[in-house]
């Protein structure tokens, strides 16, 4: 059986996004659309969504970067939120695994009137955990694999920046 692709600590990743690919509602994301977006904003401008809804905060987002794929994901849920306490075991039972992105677009283009969307630049707003992405390859793949070394050192880096506030 593969690896349960979210951890004890409620650690999970996988792409947001994929570039270049069609997804339902007749996009898709082209290479760079979220750099502008994502240098302005940070990672920590970036909400952590259960099903788009901003009254359901779930988690934070650790790592979200273009790579040559798309918009690679890493992210934690927040223990002790009831929301995000059913996920993890919802998760790690595979029964929901989609991810999508909640963003206005800033910059797009289309080949006729009926072609596909092309995002150019878009504003990320969010990444939701949901039960049906209109990107059927947005999913959570298996969870990272950091060493405990590198959790160590994020973690006495939150704690530094925290005390630094």
């Amino acid at each position: 059986m593969p690896q349960i692709p979210i951890d004890g600590e409620g650690c999970f990743a996988g792409y947001a996004s994929l570039f270049g690919t069609l997804d339902d509602g007749g996009d898709v994301v082209m290479p760079g659309a979220f750099a502008k977006s994502l240098a302005r904003r940070g990672r920590a401008g970036v909400r952590m969504l259960f099903q788009h809804d901003p009254k359901e905060p779930i988690g934070t987002w650790d790592v979200l970067r273009e790579d040559a794929t798309g918009l690679w994901a890493e992210g934690r849920l927040v223990p002790g939120v009831p929301r995000a306490d059913a996920l993890r075991r919802l998760i790690a039972a595979r029964a929901i695994d989609g991810l999508s992105i909640g963003f206005r677009t800033v910059r797009a283009s289309r080949d006729g009137k009926r072609g596909p969307r092309r995002l150019i630049e878009i504003d990320l707003w969010e990444v939701s955990i949901v039960a049906l992405p209109m990107l059927a390859g947005a999913r959570i793949a298996a969870a990272p694999a950091a060493p405990p070394a590198d959790r160590l050192i994020r973690s006495l880096d939150a704690a530094i920046t925290a005390f630094k506030s």
